[in-house]
């Protein structure tokens, strides 16, 4: 992990003095996000990375080469939105083009999560499709899951991939590397990597027991129209091989304001 010393960089102790609180929360908020990823084995060693965005052109993302296990809120890296560190950073994470990527395709975004979910990579490795028609809480969260193109990773590739999903979806499985989950809170980028690692077990549990069973179409209309309702994202987000043409939206009572 890299440690970036006060006495040595006086430029970062200025810059802590002036940090807002907001960054302050951030910066802390990341810590304790990457503790619970690594605790929660969503993580091993130095892998995954964490960003939000700080405003000004400006975001905060997790060190090169750091586990996300043992952070501290000194030791994150400022860059903009070319990928360059701002003077007296540390060395940010060479995942930062697929991050940026998201922000310049999300404007509604302020948080980006890159873990290395086992569940999810092993059914892109075993070429098992995260059934887009069986999980009621997976459909009205993300709409589907797309597998991106396998990217060489540490390389601007992975924002290449990224580039078409990242603009409708919330979370992707990306091939052979993991996931990617953004939000509007660095939480809420969170709660939804681990509702997609939640989703890929619960598939793969269930391809050992048998096979998948999918849900009609008419209850997929009605959790597309819950989708809606909750302001998660569009109904059209659900795979078409879930809606067949012509399929009826049953009429639903109406839900909570909030999922």
């Amino acid at each position: 992990m890299t440690n970036i010393g006060y006495a040595q960089h006086p430029e970062i102790r200025l810059n802590q003095v002036r940090m807002n609180t907001s960054e302050t929360q951030l910066r802390r908020e990341i810590c304790d996000i990457g503790r619970r990823m690594h605790t929660a084995g969503l993580v091993a060693g130095t892998d995954g990375n964490i960003s939000a965005r700080l405003g000004n052109n400006r975001f905060l993302i997790t060190p090169s080469g750091s586990c996300l296990g043992l952070m501290e809120p000194r030791d994150l890296a400022v860059i903009n939105s070319k990928g360059e560190a701002l003077p007296g950073s540390s060395k940010p994470s060479s995942e930062r083009w697929m991050h940026l990527c998201a922000y310049e395709r999300r404007p509604d975004i302020q948080a980006a999560i890159h873990a290395h979910p086992p569940t999810t990579i092993a059914l892109t490795l075993a070429g098992v499709a995260f059934d887009p028609c069986a999980l009621p809480e997976v459909i009205i969260a993300f709409g589907r899951v797309p597998v991106t193109a396998y990217a060489t990773p540490a390389t601007e590739e992975g924002a290449v991939v990224i580039r078409e999903w990242i603009s409708r979806y919330d979370a992707l499985a990306l091939d052979r590397h993991g996931s990617l989950t953004v939000g509007k809170t660095l939480y809420d980028a969170l709660f939804k990597l681990e509702k997609l690692e939640h989703g890929a077990h619960v598939i793969f549990m269930a391809h050992q027991l048998g096979r998948v069973k999918s849900l009609p179409p008419e209850e997929i209309s009605k959790l597309a129209s819950l989708r809606e309702h909750f302001g998660l994202g569009r109904a059209d987000d659900i795979s078409p091989q879930c809606l067949p043409p012509g399929t009826v939206s049953p009429r639903i009572t109406r839900g909570p304001d909030s999922y």
